[in-house]
């Protein structure tokens, strides 16, 4: 698998449109254009979160990520690439799609 190393800097959505954002600190040392890198171990949030179904309010809370075996790893923990597979949940950790990530050139591409 191939793709783009995320950092703390980058945008990410729910597919509703809510903001996604890591929630645990930075890994120490490890930066990528001043940003720290993504792993596997960061836990992120969603907030704002329009989305409803049958007008009952089901918004996103958080991302579960799918670290793929590329063999970087920061502290032992795999780095999350902009290819990695990925579910928004609900609270009731119900999937609800996929986080969008917007398209930004990085300086790293793992290959």
């Amino acid at each position: 698998m191939s793709g783009s190393l995320l950092d703390a800097d980058a945008v990410i959505g729910c597919p509703h449109g809510g903001r996604v954002a890591a929630t645990t600190p930075p890994a120490d040392g490890v930066r990528l254009a001043g940003a720290a890198v993504a792993t596997a171990a960061h836990t992120y949030a969603v907030t704002g979160c329009p989305h409803t179904v049958d007008n009952v309010p089901t918004p996103c809370v958080s991302v579960r990520w799918t670290a793929h075996d590329t063999g970087v790893t920061v502290a032992g923990v795999p780095v999350l690439l902009d290819t990695s597979a990925a579910q928004c949940l609900t609270a009731a950790l119900v999937p609800q799609g996929a986080p969008v990530v917007q398209a930004a050139q990085r300086k790293v591409t793992v290959r």
